[in-house]
């Protein structure tokens, strides 16, 4: 398989640290203009907001909610050159709390994309493998153009108007399971959901209410692997805190991790809020408590390094990364 090495992995993903000031405030220093934006309340129990640059500014889905997308309109209120701005609301911008903003660039303004059976309006980065696509469900089974020009390895599908799941395609379990974004849930099998059938370079199959309901409303972001970028894969916890090490070839900035065969939290850390090791700051995007402070994993030259038992991080079970 042929990868593309990004030299500078910064500029397609960055995590900006801030203080709520409780009134409008530009953000600037991601380096770039984000089409990707997640950002959490680190000092408070605020939910997960999300914005894309897609469904456009102050659309918000939250990934600790099954909710439909709502408009907040003192949230996250534009997308900026470097960075972006937020308004009054406690979620995005409590005056003293702080907070993590997750930037992830894909290809700027969108654009019709008619590569599967559905048309779907795609931003797409393939350098970075990265894109986010809307589309309107079928209600049948139905290919989704995803625009990377190569295989995606994890896939994220939300329905947006009305309330529902966040469903997960991941290579290291197959087109016949799934994992759900909001909940400790074990890996599920469905041989509808993603049609029975493994992502093309072009596009991915859904054949479910949850991922092409009739007349539903959909966004999906879609990742493919690239050298010294991104890493998507699984590995066995040992249940030690002498844990076991994931071996991704570069040092990560970002990684987000589940037990697929146990009932665990999702769990996320990076490397600006543990700027060395060990890194303490944890948060989970499938429930909207506070960063915890608790010794869990060293980020190393070329992957992670897991220092605690902790039944979320490497319990004696499957993980996905």
């Amino acid at each position: 398989m042929a990868y593309t090495t990004i030299d500078d992995p910064t500029i397609y993903f960055n995590t900006k640290l801030y203080t709520g000031t409780g009134s409008s405030n530009a953000l600037t220093g991601v380096g770039f203009q984000p089409d990707w934006v997640w950002i959490k309340q680190r000092s408070g129990t605020e939910n997960h907001n999300i914005f894309d640059s897609v469904r456009t500014a102050t659309k918000r889905i939250s990934s600790n909610r099954t909710n439909a997308e709502d408009t907040q309109a003192q949230q996250l209120t534009a997308f900026g050159a470097d960075g972006f701005t937020v308004g009054t609301d406690d979620g995005a911008n409590k005056s003293s709390s702080t907070y993590v903003a997750w930037n992830w660039k894909a290809g700027g303004s969108a654009s019709s994309n008619s590569n599967g059976s559905t048309t779907t309006s795609v931003s797409a980065s393939t350098t970075s493998g990265f894109s986010i696509a809307t589309y309107t469900g079928t209600g049948s089974s139905a290919t989704i153009g995803h625009g990377l020009s190569s295989v995606p390895q994890m896939i994220i599908v939300k329905r947006r108007d009305s309330a529902d799941g966040w469903f997960i395609y991941h290579h290291s379990i197959g087109n016949g399971k799934y994992l759900r974004l909001e909940t400790t849930d074990t890996e599920a099998s469905s041989s509808n959901l993603w049609g029975g059938t493994d992502p093309t370079s072009s596009v991915f199959t859904v054949n479910n209410n949850s991922t092409n309901g009739s007349s539903r409303t959909f966004v999906t972001y879609c990742f493919a692997e690239k050298k010294g970028y991104s890493k998507f894969g699984s590995y066995t916890g040992n249940n030690n805190t002498d844990g076991a090490f994931v071996y991704t070839g570069f040092k990560p900035a970002w990684v987000m991790m589940k037990a697929t065969t146990a009932s665990e939290h999702w769990n996320l850390h990076d490397n600006k809020r543990d700027p060395i090791n060990v890194c303490d700051a944890g948060l989970k995007p499938n429930e909207n408590n506070a960063e915890e402070d608790a010794d869990r994993l060293d980020f190393v030259s070329n992957g992670f390094k897991h220092r605690s038992s902790s039944g979320g991080y490497n319990s004696s079970n499957t993980f996905i990364y």
